[in-house]
């Protein structure tokens, strides 16, 4: 039996998140900055940059994927058990590899690529393994670190872009009242999240009934999980004056949104009101500064000062926000685009960025709990819009 090293499984009718020319609008961008690089094809690895240039969003499960990208192709690169959905859900051409030999995978790139050609990659994703790799099988003249600068092209947003995030930031809202109708005392954070993510999908379905469903999901955490941004679901029941914290995430196409909010159940006692209105004042004060020309660090120091001089800054537990885009919790960042002190970035006109204060204070202590509100903002030609709707503060989250 003849045993292929690649081929092309190409069937069924082309489903993408935009338009042909978005796809086409972005190549155009990467190959300038591969032409002010000297970089003749690009092999990109890493999930958000594979969904950004050509609308596929891989499942791994420990095979190795990849786009290329050269100055007149682009090439996903899949294997065999996800026949012909890469194709299908992919913008240029699409090849799959076999398993019939170990590293078919760099043959299909070098089908394309060739050898001794400049190539670009992403130092930040690729593994040590894979990069000796791509050396043996591409003999590369040279290579070169193209990850900062498809960083700094993804941190622009284009309208299409605008317009699904505006929709993401909806949805999440959607979970979130689904998720402020379904907390009382006695149920479990488990069953709260659930509401929250099943309003989500419904509603996501809803919008777009041509994507692909995955990889939405709740936080919703209670009284000492509240600690942590990122602490998981578990089974704790809620109690009466128990602290919330509420974070939809709804995922469309491989673009992230979010909503984050804090409540309590049913009251919220002085020592807590007074953490959390504070918490509140940086959000807004926060969001204020958002404004073509500042500077990610200029944000973040002023927001250090407000809190310093209500004697809160020992409780901040990270930056103050974060750009967004083709992003998730296991795969992509725009770590340009976050507000921290070591991050100089230009906030421009069609930047999207959050921002989210968090104080944590310790068990044992007055008010004690993480506290945090999240919105997500455009950034304008005189200033910001903001397109979370879902409110903060003790007026509406004192809830069950």
């Amino acid at each position: 039996m003849d045993r292929p090293e690649l081929y092309r499984f190409h069937q069924g009718d082309r489903v993408l998140p935009f338009d042909a020319a978005e796809y086409d609008a972005r190549l155009s961008g990467l190959r300038q900055r591969m032409d002010a690089e000297g970089v003749d094809a690009c092999v990109f690895t890493s999930m958000h940059n594979i969904a950004y240039y050509s609308g596929f969003l891989y499942c791994s499960f420990g095979r190795p994927y990849g786009l290329v990208v050269t100055a007149d192709e682009s090439v996903t690169i899949s294997a065999g058990i996800d026949a012909a959905q890469p194709w299908r859900r992919s913008h240029g051409d699409s090849i799959t590899y076999t398993d019939w030999q170990r590293n078919n995978y760099w043959r299909a790139i070098r089908s394309v690529t060739g050898e001794g050609k400049a190539i670009g990659f992403e130092a930040d994703h690729i593994s040590v393994a894979q990069k000796a790799l791509l050396e043996t099988f591409l003999a590369p003249s040279r290579s070169v670190d193209i990850a900062p600068a498809t960083m700094r092209q993804r941190m622009h947003k284009s309208p299409a872009e605008i317009a699904l995030i505006r929709h993401g930031a909806e949805v999440a809202d959607v979970g979130g009242y689904a998720i402020r109708d379904a907390v009382k005392a006695g149920v479990r954070e488990i069953d709260v999240a659930m509401a929250g993510r099943d309003a989500m999908e419904l509603e996501i379905a809803k919008r777009f009934p041509q994507a692909e469903y995955r990889d939405s999901w709740v936080w919703f955490q209670s009284g000492i999980n509240t600690d942590g941004a990122h602490n998981p679901v578990t089974a704790r029941v809620l109690e009466r004056g128990d602290i919330l914290s509420l974070n939809t995430f709804p995922m469309i196409s491989g673009y992230y949104t979010a909503l984050e909010r804090t409540m309590f159940v049913g009251e919220v006692d002085d020592a807590s009101r007074r953490i959390w209105e504070s918490n509140v004042a940086a959000h807004e004060y926060g969001m204020s500064l958002l404004t073509p020309g500042a500077t990610c660090a200029e944000v973040t120091e002023k927001i250090n000062v407000f809190f310093a001089e209500r004697d809160l800054l020992q409780y901040r537990t990270f930056g103050y926000g974060h750009s967004f885009g083709v992003l998730s919790h296991y795969y992509g960042r725009e770590a340009g685009l976050e507000l921290r002190e070591d991050i100089d970035t230009v906030l421009e006109p069609g930047m999207v960025i959050s921002m989210e204060p968090m104080l944590t204070i310790p068990e044992g202590q007055p008010g004690a709990g993480g506290y945090r509100e999240h919105d997500i903002l455009i950034i304008t030609e005189d200033g910001n819009e903001n397109i979370t709707g879902y409110p903060y503060g003790p007026d509406f989250n004192v809830v069950g």
